[in-house]
């Protein structure tokens, strides 16, 4: 599975550690950038991998900015697009079984490391529930319409 990641300056040393772990758990990983520590403009990069997501070049993707907001925020004015800023396992879990999100975003100024891993690992562990989830997924995406 491809996993596209993308940030802005603030989250160099935090996309590091879950780069690591994802390619440690065997996944290919995208990297749409920033590497540099240079101050930024985070839709650049929430706009990129969303892209990416909605084309199906890449399976999922993962996004961090400073609170996660506003890179999310640019993600999801791609059509097809479902971030969701997570800050704790539990909220990861939830985006992905009800509301099939295909984007995880975090701040690297919110959450340390071992966190942002917890809340990936969780993320890419839980499946998407469907059901009467689905019926309200495809309302969410009327919206785009």
């Amino acid at each position: 599975m491809k996993i596209g990641i993308g940030n802005d300056h603030s989250a160099l040393e935090l996309k590091a550690e879950i780069v690591g772990l994802l390619q440690k758990k065997g996944y290919e990983v995208i990297d749409y950038g920033t590497n540099s520590a240079v101050s930024c403009d985070y839709p650049t990069y929430g706009k990129a991998v969303g892209e990416a997501v909605a084309s199906g070049e890449i399976t999922q993707g993962i996004l961090i900015c400073g609170t996660g907001l506003g890179i999310s925020l640019a993600a999801n004015k791609v059509k097809g697009v479902r971030a969701a800023v997570c800050s704790e396992p539990y909220t990861a879990k939830m985006a992905r079984a009800h509301n099939d999100c295909n984007i995880l975003a975090f701040g690297a100024r919110v959450v340390g490391a071992e966190m942002a891993k917890m809340i990936v690992e969780t993320w890419l562990n839980t499946k998407f529930e469907g059901g009467r989830h689905q019926k309200r997924v495809d309302m969410i995406m009327e919206g785009e319409q």
